[in-house]
């Protein structure tokens, strides 16, 4: 039998503060909120409605905040439970976690990114700690966690060389991830788990969510967040990668850590992008974008 060759189904623009899980209350989550960060919580929920549509049946997911100093590193395991505390917010996030891994799509990408000479390594420690940002991405893309995912770590060559470089491998990556996907037979949704804009506050307010509060750290970043979110919404994607090196410099943006541009690198050619919120959260700049190629409709 003839396996149907896979596609990307989907793709999204999906930021992980973990204030909005905080603020959903799922039963996996220790913390309990009044509410807050409804205009994030509420487009995320139109995404999930999409991607459900597309009929996925896998994640793959870009994190920051597993960082990787040599290479990028995949999730090797069928299965890593444990419990996900967040460094700076631990008031907000302390996530026990069960998650399914697709290991035969992960070596698979692995597999595709070395061949180009790009260094990879498969994470087989069971008790290695899935970090905060891949699990609030999926969580908050598919609460019901009933897909396995592929998680993928950043590498941070823009730490220790430049924003072009990390960009470079990035959309490399972008384009193994959509080979071993095709080459596979999954049906995928992408998720590149990062804000926008992102300098923090520095003091956490009494009740983290009082509304009244929140608002972005200035209308310098505002007007960044602006400007890369109608490049997106146009599907100018080609100008939002020859934009990323000053958008990353002007607006100490998350998208450093190469999640935006391997979801373009990926996706292969424009796609206008379904723009479904805007919020700020301490300040950072968040949107909430899908991405569905024609041949998913």
């Amino acid at each position: 039998m003839t396996m149907n060759p896979g596609r990307i189904v989907a793709g999204a623009l999906a930021p992980h503060p973990p204030h909005l899980v905080y603020a959903e209350n799922p039963p996996q989550n220790e913390p309990r909120a009044e509410c807050g960060w409804e205009m994030l919580r509420w487009g995320y929920e139109r995404l999930r409605a999409d991607i459900e549509r597309a009929r996925p049946d896998v994640l793959v997911v870009f994190s920051p905040h597993w960082q990787t100093y040599v290479g990028t590193h995949f999730l090797g395991l069928p299965r890593f439970q444990g419990l996900s505390v967040d460094p700076i917010f631990p008031n907000l996030f302390r996530y026990t976690y069960d998650l399914k891994v697709d290991v035969e799509l992960a070596e698979a990408i692995a597999a595709a990114a070395g061949a180009t000479g790009h260094p990879v390594k498969m994470m087989r420690n069971p008790d290695f700690r899935v970090d905060y940002g891949t699990i609030i991405s999926c969580h908050m893309a598919r609460p019901t966690w009933d897909l396995p995912i592929v998680a993928v770590s950043s590498c941070r060559s823009a730490a220790y060389y430049s924003v072009e470089v990390m960009q470079d491998q990035a959309l490399a990556l972008g384009r193994a991830t959509a080979e071993a996907i095709g080459r596979t037979g999954r049906r995928a949704a992408l998720l590149a788990s990062c804000s926008l804009s992102h300098r923090h506050f520095v003091v956490e307010g009494d009740l983290p969510e009082d509304m009244s509060r929140e608002h972005v750290t200035s209308h310098h970043n505002y007007l960044w967040d602006m400007r890369m979110i109608d490049l997106l919404r146009r599907g100018r994607l080609e100008e939002v990668l020859a934009t990323m090196p000053e958008f990353v410099n002007q607006a100490v943006s998350e998208a450093d850590s190469g999640a935006l541009s391997w979801l373009i690198g990926a996706l292969g050619h424009d796609i206008a992008g379904e723009v479904y919120a805007y919020g700020t959260v301490i300040g950072t700049g968040n949107a909430v974008v899908g991405f569905f190629p024609p041949e998913a409709a």
